[in-house]
This record gives structure tokens, sequence and C-alpha cells, in this order.
């Protein structure tokens, strides 16, 4: 087990994003989300995105990235100067007012374009909905959300009422079976107190 605990990645390569907007997974199971369009930039079409990727590649020229379910070329990527940020020119935009059209708009890779990732290393879409179990067979609720603190990211499972934060540690996740979409952990003293 790398480092004994299942490493979180947020999106593909990243995570927070994005590695993914955590509290908000895609409504196509089949999609990964990597970025959202903040604003137009320039006058020539370009728009300002929110990175959830830490993949160098995902915005490169030539990538295809679906925007609202439409596949759209990457015709330049520039860092932008907020942090978590690019600019991109994207096949089809030409304008500012056609960039503004786009704002808002979810920028997704279909989940067999994320590259793999090493033994016990996750990314959060592949956690979130994770039914999590304590390792003496209590259901605790469902994986909702991931947190990420610095030191180690807290998930936050629902059920029966109640929003438990579990902390991402090899003394609390015990197994994670993507198959059976279950995430065993042991409980500390006073941890779901």
């Amino acid at each position: 087990m790398a480092s004994d605990l299942p490493q979180p990645t947020p999106d593909a390569e990243q995570t927070s994003g994005d590695e993914q907007d955590s509290a908000h997974p895609p409504a196509d199971d089949n999609l990964v989300l990597v970025g959202r369009v903040i604003a137009p930039w320039g006058l020539r079409g370009e728009m300002r995105v929110e990175v959830f990727s830490s993949n160098p590649d995902r915005f490169r020229k030539d990538a295809v990235l679906l925007v609202n379910g439409e596949p759209r070329q990457v015709l330049t990527s520039r860092s932008a100067k907020q942090k978590g940020q690019i600019v991109l020119l994207l096949q089809g935009v030409t304008t500012p007012e056609g960039a503004a059209d786009l704002r808002g708009a979810e920028l997704h890779v279909r989940k067999e374009d994320v590259p793999p990732l090493d033994e016990d290393s996750y990314y959060y879409f592949q956690l979130l909905g994770l039914t999590v179990v304590t390792d003496e067979g209590r259901t605790l609720g469902t994986l909702t959300q991931i947190l990420e603190t610095g030191a180690n990211d807290v998930y936050v499972v629902q059920g029966d009422g109640r929003e438990h934060l579990i902390p991402a540690i090899a003394d609390v996740v015990q197994t994670v079976d993507l198959d059976a979409k279950i995430m065993t952990i042991h409980v500390l003293e006073g941890l779901l107190e």
C-alpha cells in the first residue's frame, strides 16, 4: 500500500480540483470535471478557466475537452495571473461574446482519457459516492465531499441525518473497494462523537 493509505487524487491528474468540484460530481458518470469557464478574456474569444486538474498536458494545444458535452479542441493555452487558472482559446469560439456565452460552462474529459494511478491511489471521482462502513460492520453513510485541509484530506460522510468528518489517514482508512463501492474505516476514539 503506497504510504500505508489509499491516496486520493482530485481529477485525474491533480484533483481538486478538483480536481474536481468534490461537492458536485458530474451528472454523466463517464465524465471527469477538469475545469470551469470563469469569464471571457481579451478580444479573440479566449476565456479564463478555473483548473481542477494537475495534469500538465490536460489543456495543451490540440487537446480535446468536452464543453457542455461538445468536443472542442484547445487552440492556445497559457497561464493566467491568478493561481489555479489558465487562459484558453477553444475551437469554434472566436469572439468575446462567444466566450461570454460559455461563462460557467464545465470542461470535462472522459474517464477513459484519465491516466492510471499507482496501486492504492484514487481519484476523487472514484471515491465520491462510496458507502463508508466501519471495520465493525456499521454503515455510516455515503462519501459526499472531500475537503483539502493541507495536512490530510477529510472525507465528508452523510448518513442517517448526520454528517461525519473522516480524516484520510492510514490509522482510519483501512480499505477501498471500488468494485463493491465500499470504503472501510477504523473508528478511532472520539472520531464519531
